[in-house]
């Protein structure tokens, strides 16, 4: 059996006691205090009195016996009779011969020199997509102990990482080697002979020569030089007829956190979501990459290394150096300054004889809401459908345009970029630079007349026109008469008054035009001068 020999830091209190040389036999040994964890003991032999090799003959044979079996934190009293101390001679003047010794030994560390580096796991994440290898960049939390729990460092304590590459010779031999195959977020104990650690010489007042270290670690961060961006996509809305592209302005949500899940920033908590270009450099890197080819309303997560985010320096106390980010983000919306007006009819009646356009008064039903869904507006909150009249700038340009063309009892879905809508600025509950989604149906429709006009003919009027005015044959048209006769067209549909004003103002105006020299009725001679003023005929068209 080939021989173990330990190594074992202790300290001790010796008592000298004399007596007759035959009344012990052997060793005795009082164990008053005994670890209740002991995943190691003593093997072979020791002596001295702070740190001595076991099985080299170094120890009086008393000592050797009563260490045996020892654990770290154990305290033994330790009788050693004269013939297994240093027996009739004794020695150096210090200890008389046929002297029995009394050690009080409380044993502080114990390793072998075919000792490796234990890894003990305490704490697993359910998913490991990756272990560290050799040359990647590892941030760590650790609390450095001595075998007998002393605490010699901790970074929670500086409240900040230890940051090195594995298996280039930046930390002490054992800890490269017990980090090495760790998860992110893993915990595990790392107990480092001090052979792997920092030897004979210790290191300075904090760690002891011939120390075992005993670490305590949990894997914060890593990543590889050579990293590109991790994309995972959460959440792909359906009918995604468009992705993002360079030159696209985007708006999305974003919760950032470090790969510990620790957060350091989220524009939810801000209730305004983030804005920029995609492709121009406006944003970091790695994200600039990430929001290229997505959809409207897709949800991702992006992981992106420190050479792709904020690099060695980090962003002062908001994001520290070599930091990988974690960003869960969600599109609300996005559009190019070349985007049109997108209209979807999601219902049409079999019969559509009459469309929507220019002059005409309408009623419609409509939501407006954000690309997310979050609804701004709603015609239903109202007591009545909304009103407008189409080419009179009453609504936003890119709402004209989606009412343009529909038939009475038609539904639309119609998208509408910022640029046909409330631009940069927004307006209201309309956030600005956002794209906007109407959900609209036409419920009535009124042909109009065309801008500046009062009333139309809808054909060729009557000709000659005043007789035909002149009801009752008595050469003289007055105001009652000129409105009966404007009312019997637009009753038989032969012409048309302006919408959404009120019919008897407009007749009224229509009359004073004619009546030139304001006596309260129309001559035939004062309708055959306005043929001589076009820009006032085609006013009233009579």
């Amino acid at each position: 059996m080939d021989l173990i020999i330990y190594s074992l830091l202790f300290a001790l209190h010796v008592t000298l006691v004399c007596c007759s040389p035959g009344l012990l036999l052997d060793v005795v040994i009082d164990r008053y205090h005994i670890p209740r964890f002991c995943p190691r003991e003593v093997c072979g032999s020791f002596t001295l009195c702070s740190l001595v090799f076991v099985g080299l003959g170094r120890l009086i044979t008393g000592m050797d016996r009563g260490l045996q079996g020892m654990c770290v934190n154990e305290r033994r009293r330790i009788t050693v009779p004269p013939h297994l101390a240093y027996g009739s001679i004794g020695t150096g003047g210090v200890i008389p011969p046929d002297a029995v010794l009394v050690y009080d030994v409380l044993l502080l560390d114990i390793w072998n020199t075919e000792d490796e580096v234990q890894i003990r796991t305490i704490s697993k994440p359910a998913t490991c997509r990756r272990t560290t290898v050799v040359s990647d960049f590892v941030r760590y939390h650790y609390n450095g102990t001595l075998l007998t729990g002393e605490t010699f460092e901790s970074s929670y304590s500086r409240n900040a990482t230890y940051d090195t590459y594995l298996g280039q010779g930046d930390v002490i031999k054992g800890m490269d080697e017990g980090l090495l195959g760790m998860c992110l977020g893993e915990t595990r104990i790392i107990i480092v002979p001090p052979f792997l650690a920092y030897g004979e010489n210790g290191y300075g007042t904090v760690v002891p020569p011939q120390a075992t270290l005993v670490f305590e670690v949990l894997l914060v961060d890593v990543f590889n030089p050579k990293d590109d961006l991790i994309v995972e996509v959460k959440e792909v809305p359906e009918g995604c007829t468009r992705r993002t592209v360079t030159g696209d302005y985007i708006r999305y949500h974003y919760n950032g956190t470090f790969q510990d899940g620790k957060a350091f920033d989220s524009s939810y908590q801000r209730n305004s979501t983030y804005n920029t270009y995609i492709g121009m450099g406006y944003v970091i890197h790695g994200m600039d990459k990430a929001l290229q080819g997505l959809c409207m309303g897709e949800k991702r997560r992006i992981t992106i290394p420190p050479h792709m985010a904020y690099g060695e320096e980090g962003i002062g106390e908001l994001i520290p150096g070599s930091a990988v980010l974690v960003f869960d983000i969600h599109i609300i919306d996005f559009h190019n300054s070349k985007d049109s007006v997108q209209i979807q009819v999601t219902r049409k009646p079999q019969e559509c004889n009459v469309t929507s356009e220019a002059d005409d008064l309408i009623q419609y039903r409509y939501n407006c809401s954000l690309m997310d869904g979050t609804l701004l507006y709603s015609s239903d909150q109202y007591d009545s459908p909304s009103i407008t009249i189409l080419g009179a700038n009453k609504v936003i340009p890119g709402l004209e345009e989606g009412l343009s063309g529909m038939c009475v009892g038609e539904r639309r879905e119609v998208i509408i970029p910022p640029h046909w809508g409330h631009g940069e600025n927004g307006a209201g509950e309309v956030p600005g630079s956002a794209v906007l989604m109407f959900e609209l149906e036409l419920m009535e429709l009124q042909k109009g007349v065309p801008e500046g006009y009062m009333f139309v003919w809808l054909g060729d009027g009557p000709d000659p026109l005043f007789p035909a005015m002149d009801l009752n044959g008595d050469k003289e048209v007055p105001l009652e008469e000129f409105s009966s006769f404007i009312m019997i067209q637009v009753k038989e549909g032969k012409g048309r008054l302006r919408p959404g004003v009120d019919a008897d103002s407009i007749i009224k105006d229509m009359f004073n035009n004619q009546d030139q020299n304001k006596d309260g009725k129309i001559v035939e001679d004062e309708l055959k001068l306005k043929e001589d003023e076009p820009e006032q005929v085609t006013r009233d068209e009579l």
